[in-house]
């Protein structure tokens, strides 16, 4: 077995290894509002559940040369943004959105995506989820980098769930209704596969 001391790979190859290894990662796509009203959209993989109680997610947004992204900055100026869940029936529309525009350009009209109002919160979903999630933010760190910050990781609060109600029986949530999809390496992505059950120990 190979022992690899991540100092010694460049941040590229570091990257490599964490995608290729951390697999499948679930896909925040997350709406945001820029200080000039522009909608932001963007898809994310560093992105999961941090509590329940209250109910929190995370979501890691790298940086390009220092600089935060749109989706970071405007996560920071406003305080709001809403998670989407990448589904197969979205992920062609949502895939668009990870081009690189200009900050007063939206990649939902870009992706030709419907924009939704929401209810606690000022930032706009899109109504092609069948799950999305109003968040606040909770918490904010700048991470990482050897000259300035790497990354910036939110902590969001949410506080209202939108749900499509074919796939929302008993207070559980369909898997293969939702069909969500996961990100892999590269160019690739995963389906809901076989399902299997495995009862916990006591």
């Amino acid at each position: 077995m190979l022992s690899i001391d991540p100092a010694s790979l460049s941040e590229r190859e570091n990257y490599k290894f964490l995608t290729g290894s951390i697999i499948p990662r679930p896909i925040a796509f997350v709406t945001t509002l820029s200080k000039d009203g522009i909608l932001n959209g963007a898809p994310f993989s560093y992105f999961n559940i941090v509590s329940s109680n209250p109910p929190m997610v995370s979501l890691s947004i790298q940086r390009t040369e220092g600089q935060p992204k749109d989706t970071a900055r405007n996560i920071l100026e406003s305080k709001e943004f809403v998670i989407h869940i990448v589904d197969e029936q979205n992920v062609e529309k949502i895939n668009q959105t990870a081009a690189s525009l200009p900050a007063d350009e939206s990649e939902i009209e870009l992706a030709q995506l419907t924009p939704i109002e929401s209810v606690k919160i000022s930032v706009p979903g899109v109504k092609e989820a069948k799950i999305r999630m109003e968040c606040s933010l909770e918490h904010s760190l700048e991470l990482g980098g050897l000259d300035s910050p790497g990354c910036d990781l939110i902590i969001g609060r949410i506080v209202q769930f939108h749900i499509e109600n074919d796939i929302y029986e008993k207070g559980r949530i369909d898997p293969r209704g939702l069909a969500a999809v996961s990100r892999l390496a590269g160019t690739n992505y995963a389906k809901i596969g076989e399902l299997f059950s495995i009862k916990r120990p006591k």
